[in-house]
């Protein structure tokens, strides 16, 4: 089967489990009686199932679980990845089928579908009264929310940001540390790095990979006063002049030469390794790229910037990361939960997250000696204050599935000189349909 119908069977198959289970009742797994007081150890003994999806931030994923190893050597978790494009269809079908594992890593941006259909184990009574989830990530304690119960914690927090090669700006006779401010400028520049030759170029952009965009694409349309998604039924998506300028930028980009060739193929498996090789001068990346890079790359030198728009001074962010959650049918919902209570926990928000320069999923830490000794990090905490996640219940469908509507607009504005005005046009009508349950 190729790719490409793969995917359309994939995106009907999720719609559809998701759908099915709407009309069950709550899981009760969560009222089944009081719940024991969350540790940061075992509940019970024996090896504890986790999925987690690839093109994460997975280095960041099996610190977490290698912490919760040595610390409970009788309940280790036992981590399973699971291609990114095929996450949500996997979690869909075990849940039908019952083949679940005890907990998982969702992609935050899921979580309200999921929730939606009582697929979830809902958390609400063990977990509403922690002390941690004061200051816990907003972006993902909004999606991990739904109709006022709650559903998981945060795993990991990712904020979009634009990374820039100083050597390569250097290299082009740009000042290092005046990185640009509007797309105007990132054009510039990217013309400057462009032209040094070779296999160097100014920029780059996924060709293949709809998460990606959303996560560094979406920004530059928030930042020139877009709208993206339909929220609901009824709701208008692609509105503002922003959509359309940021298309236009992300073609002349590919046009002009300023990105790699290989860049079109890109389908998010290879895309957080992209900066790290020293041959991008500039790219829409995550927090997790600070430490990858510099394990790539250890001679490299850069910096990090706001996502801008088409406005010098504009910027935004996509606030992405998953949640730990706690699939219905699961059997060790005790060891569960005090697997989110470890990961909340002080200790490892300090000497595991912020110890790898990953951004800690608590606000009250990001305080710490690792941080304060590492700007960088300080620099892409920033867009935390122009960060956004959108929440739809329909955000596969409309913006992360390979044959959705959002793609295909990429891909037409990219690689295409289909005219710009009826590509929007028919990816609002798609995802209208998406978002009114067509």
């Amino acid at each position: 089967m190729s790719n490409r119908l793969r995917w359309a069977v994939v995106a009907a198959a999720v719609t559809t489990l998701v759908v099915a289970a709407c009309g069950e009742g709550d899981d009760s797994s969560s009222s089944a009686g009081p719940a024991a007081a969350a540790t940061t150890s075992c509940a019970s003994k024996g090896e504890l199932t986790m999925w987690e999806r690839s093109g994460g931030n997975k280095a960041m994923v099996d610190m977490l679980v290698e912490a919760w190893n040595t610390k409970n050597p009788d309940c280790k978790i036992k981590l399973t990845y699971i291609p990114h494009t095929e996450m949500v269809g996997k979690i869909a079908q075990g849940i039908a089928t019952g083949q679940v594992p005890d907990l998982m890593g969702m992609d935050l941006i899921y979580a309200p579908q999921f929730e939606k259909a009582k697929q979830l184990v809902d958390l609400t009574g063990r977990i509403k009264d922690w002390p941690e989830l004061k200051t816990a990530s907003k972006g993902h304690m909004t999606v991990a929310t739904f109709e006022e119960k709650l559903y998981g914690v945060p795993l990991y927090a990712d904020v979009s940001a634009l990374f820039y090669n100083k050597d390569l700006f250097a290299r082009a006779g740009l000042d290092p540390d005046k990185p640009p401010t509007s797309l105007a400028e990132l054009r510039a520049y990217a013309d400057k790095i462009s032209a040094l030759g070779g296999d160097v170029k100014g920029y780059y952009l996924p060709g293949n990979c709809a998460g990606c965009n959303i996560f560094t694409v979406g920004p530059l349309m928030w930042a020139s006063g877009a709208k993206i998604e339909a929220a609901g039924p009824g709701d208008e998506p692609l509105v503002g002049d922003g959509v359309k300028q940021v298309l236009q930028f992300t073609r002349d980009m590919v046009k002009s030469g300023n990105v790699p060739g290989g860049a079109r193929t890109e389908n998010g498996e290879t895309f957080h390794l992209q900066f790290g090789s020293g041959k991008v001068g500039m790219m829409g990346t995550g927090n997790f790229n600070i430490s990858l890079a510099r394990e790539q790359n250890p001679s490299m030198k850069f910096g990090i910037a706001l996502l801008p728009g088409m406005s010098a001074g504009s910027s935004a962010s996509f606030i992405g990361g998953d949640l730990v959650v706690i699939p219905k049918g699961s059997k060790r919902v005790d060891d569960a939960v005090n697997v989110m209570k470890f990961l909340l926990s002080d200790e490892v928000q300090v000497e595991v997250y912020a110890k790898a320069l990953n951004l800690t999923t608590r606000g009250d830490m990001v305080d710490n000696k690792y941080f304060k000794a590492e700007p960088l990090v300080q620099d892409v905490a920033k867009a935390l204050t122009v960060g956004r996640t959108p929440y739809t219940l329909t955000f596969f469908e409309q913006i992360n599935s390979p044959q959705g509507p959002w793609l295909k607009m990429l891909q037409r504005a990219y690689y295409t000189d289909d005219n710009l005005d009826t590509v929007i046009a028919d990816a609002k009508k798609a995802m209208k349909t998406v978002a009114n349950g067509g």
